[in-house]
């Protein structure tokens, strides 16, 4: 009953679609916080219910990664949870660098649910002279100068980036020569960086872009 190694390939040697991966995540959540509720066991019908999916699609899902569930029984939480954890990567801890200690870096530093989900926030840079030397929420703020040296320090591959527009690019490729493997780039900006870096771009704008988007269609075809 155990999925394959990685995330992104199937038993059959085939590409996982991205919304795919995605939405294992949002399976996590919801198994977690079923055992939180005292519930052992699920069903790809329940999954699938609470967060607008099917069945079907829910079991598709899995099946990309090994076979889960238990005749008359369903899924075992604890176990699915486990699982996706060992799929997504984060049945280890991961320490990661935040680039830009400005009021998004702040925010980002105080959100709990990295940690709870297994993402530890280690340390902080800045270009900012005023700021190097302090700490946010335990969390030290050192120089882009001494980047290098604390990625190895800690053994860091994955970095958020929360600088300005027009200092990401040039941030991100000290990432990359520091060593940082992936990066989570809060910036408004696309990066170009090797392909062996993988980026994920969050875009608050096009976020609520989306949303009005949406809410404008459901008014006007409603």
């Amino acid at each position: 009953m155990s999925p394959s190694r990685g995330p992104f390939r199937g038993s059959s040697d085939y590409q996982v679609p991205q919304a795919v991966v995605s939405r294992l995540s949002l399976y996590l959540r919801e198994l977690q916080r079923l055992l939180r509720d005292g519930h052992e066991t699920t069903s790809s019908t329940q999954l699938g219910r609470l967060l607008g999916f099917t069945d079907a699609q829910v079991r598709k899902d899995l099946a990309y990664f090994g076979q889960f569930g238990y005749p008359g029984i369903g899924y075992r939480c604890g176990e699915l949870v486990t699982a996706i954890k060992r799929i997504l990567g984060t049945d280890q801890a991961w320490p990661v660098a935040l680039v830009g200690a400005g009021n998004l870096g702040r925010a980002l530093i105080g959100y709990r649910g990295f940690q709870q989900q297994g993402f530890r926030i280690v340390a902080a840079f800045d270009a900012d002279a005023s700021k190097v030397g302090s700490d946010f929420e335990g969390i030290p703020v050192y120089g882009i100068e001494e980047l290098a040296a604390i990625v190895t320090r800690f053994g860091i591959r994955l970095a958020i980036l929360s600088v300005p527009g027009t200092a990401a690019q040039e941030v991100a490729e000290q990432l990359v020569a520091a060593g940082l493997k992936g990066i989570l780039n809060f910036a408004p900006v696309t990066l170009n960086l090797p392909e062996d870096v993988r980026i994920v771009s969050v875009d608050l704008a096009i976020e609520l872009e989306q949303l009005t988007f949406a809410v404008v269609n459901r008014l006007e075809n409603g």
